[in-house]
């Protein structure tokens, strides 16, 4: 099995498990509703029609066929990168998995529903973090591992 199919089906796997979990927030919560379950965690159902922290949010509309156009020429440069990695590279891999898999888990609810659905809700001290999903995770993961990787791997990179 050639190496790509590995970090491609973690990649699906992040896709199945985004898509899964807010298939079942959606089932489950009304817009807006939200449980506690920590006293700095909530569940709560939220729709982004933004980028990255509800960037551009109200924009108008156009956002939806910006970022789901950007999120697709980002997936497919993604998705040639990690097919011409090198074996040793399997940190920089799993990081570009990760990444593919959260863009493409939100590019699906952009193109589908016309906003990201979101739903992890971290707060201390009545401030809130801005919701997130389990694509979000993968993508921020995914970006810290790259940052972790060209700190330890600076000499291969020049």
């Amino acid at each position: 099995m050639p190496r790509v199919l590995y970090w491609y089906g973690i990649a699906l796997a992040v896709l199945v498990a985004d898509q899964l979990t807010k298939t079942w927030i959606v089932g489950a919560y009304s817009y807006g509703e939200s449980t506690l379950v920590t006293s700095f965690f909530n569940l709560v159902r939220a729709h982004n029609y933004g980028a990255a922290f509800s960037f551009l949010s109200d924009a108008g509309g156009w956002q939806r066929y910006g970022f789901s156009i950007l999120a697709a020429v980002v997936s497919a440069v993604i998705a040639v990168w990690l097919a011409r990695q090198p074996a040793q590279r399997w940190f920089e891999s799993l990081a570009l998995a990760l990444i593919l898999g959260g863009a493409l888990g939100n590019l699906y609810d952009r193109v589908t529903l016309g906003y990201v659905v979101d739903f992890l809700d971290l707060h201390w001290s009545g401030h809130h973090f801005p919701a997130f999903n389990v694509a979000d995770s993968g993508i921020s993961v995914g970006a810290a591992l790259l940052i972790i990787d060209a700190f330890i791997n600076k000499e291969d990179k020049s």
